[in-house]
């Protein structure tokens, strides 16, 4: 056992299990099942209180995000989100579209670092559209500023126009530049920031405010400067050059879905949404791909890389994140792929009963 299992065997985490729409169900369920062999296997005692979110709490209760679920999520160390949305909502009035959930859990919780790790596996380099000698020794940390900018500023509309305001604060970019500059600490030390200050205002102010925390904070953590038109043309040819690329909610949002073609599906990717008091929101990117709910055909890898996020995140189980994920990459040179890899590939059940069968302490 652990060092770490050692020193947590009284714990009882308690996480908020959020399946959603469409496959989140699905992959959650995967989640659970992986969880509970963690559990005998290093005694990882996790209490999941299942409540709703988007669609599936429109149809029950009229609301994307019902105070039950808030409340729940107030006492506990950590949320696991399946997927949100899907067509049937589509017509639904704004205060009843699912998406609108994970707006207000982000800000009713604060949850304003987004974490997205792209790492390219060589068994998996033959998915990617890209050339594989670009995919050699891709790791790189996306960190979102993920309750401020355009998604979060006024809006409104009429017949002949619209307009959404983008809106940044000075202490929004130092919390989430000093999370930027703790992780590059633990990594290369290289912070990439991608804004478009040769246009916004906004970015200017990100180039000022960012540059000053480094100066002042984190000063063995070098700084590069990036427009984001050309940072999406970098991301292709030369993504091994990144270390930690820091940017603003909306820029962050698309960077993060060009990047997951590095690693040659979105289904592969998880992410980690925290605020101040290490209280996180974990789900993979994949949306919630209503063609294929209770086909048996959805990835649960990101979702189980979004397990494997919370443990070392917010649970302090380092060591069990990394076995979860050594059986994940075991699974991969084994080709257990699932159908949006492979033609004919493996169900979704079939896949959880893969990463289980390999969990085992390092």
């Amino acid at each position: 056992m652990s060092s770490a299992t050692a020193n947590n065997t009284t714990r009882v985490f308690r996480v908020v299990g959020l399946p959603g729409d469409g496959v989140g169900p699905e992959v959650y369920q995967s989640a659970c099942q992986v969880l509970a062999v963690m559990d005998e296997l290093f005694n990882l005692p996790i209490e999941l209180d299942g409540q709703l979110i988007g669609g599936a709490a429109v149809d029950a209760t009229g609301t994307p995000l019902p105070q039950a679920t808030i409340d729940a999520c107030k006492s506990a160390d950590a949320a696991l989100l399946g997927a949100v949305g899907g067509p049937k909502w589509d017509n639904h009035p704004a205060e009843q579209r699912p998406e609108l959930g994970l707006l207000k859990i982000r800000a009713e919780f604060n949850l304003f670092c987004n974490l997205r790790p792209i790492v390219t596996h060589p068994a998996l380099q033959a998915f990617s559209p890209l050339r594989p000698e670009r995919l050699i020794g891709v790791d790189l940390m996306m960190v979102r500023e993920l309750t401020g900018g355009i998604y979060f500023g006024k809006k409104w509309r009429d017949a002949n126009q619209a307009e959404d305001v983008c809106r940044y604060t000075r202490s929004e970019i130092e919390r989430i530049t000093r999370a930027a500059g703790a992780l590059a600490r633990q990594r290369k030390g290289r912070i990439t920031m991608v804004d478009k200050a040769n246009v916004l205002e906004t970015s200017r102010l990100w180039r000022e405010v960012v540059s000053q925390v480094l100066e002042d904070e984190f000063p063995d953590v070098s700084l590069e400067n990036l427009l984001v038109d050309a940072a999406a043309m970098h991301l292709l040819t030369r993504a091994a050059d990144f270390d930690v690329m820091l940017t603003e909610n909306l820029f962050g949002d698309i960077l993060s879905d060009e990047a997951s073609m590095l690693c040659g599906s979105m289904g592969l990717l998880p992410s980690a949404s925290l605020n101040e008091d290490r209280f996180g929101l974990y789900e993979p990117i994949h949306g919630s791909a209503p063609d294929i709910a209770g086909q048996g055909k959805a990835n649960p890898y990101a979702m189980l890389l979004s397990v494997a996020m919370m443990l070392r995140h917010s649970l302090d189980r380092a060591d069990e994140a990394d076995a979860l994920e050594r059986s994940i990459h075991q699974c991969w040179d084994e080709g257990i792929l699932t159908p949006d890899l492979v033609p004919g590939g493996c169900s979704t059940a079939r896949v959880t009963e893969a990463v289980c069968e390999r969990l085992k302490p390092g």
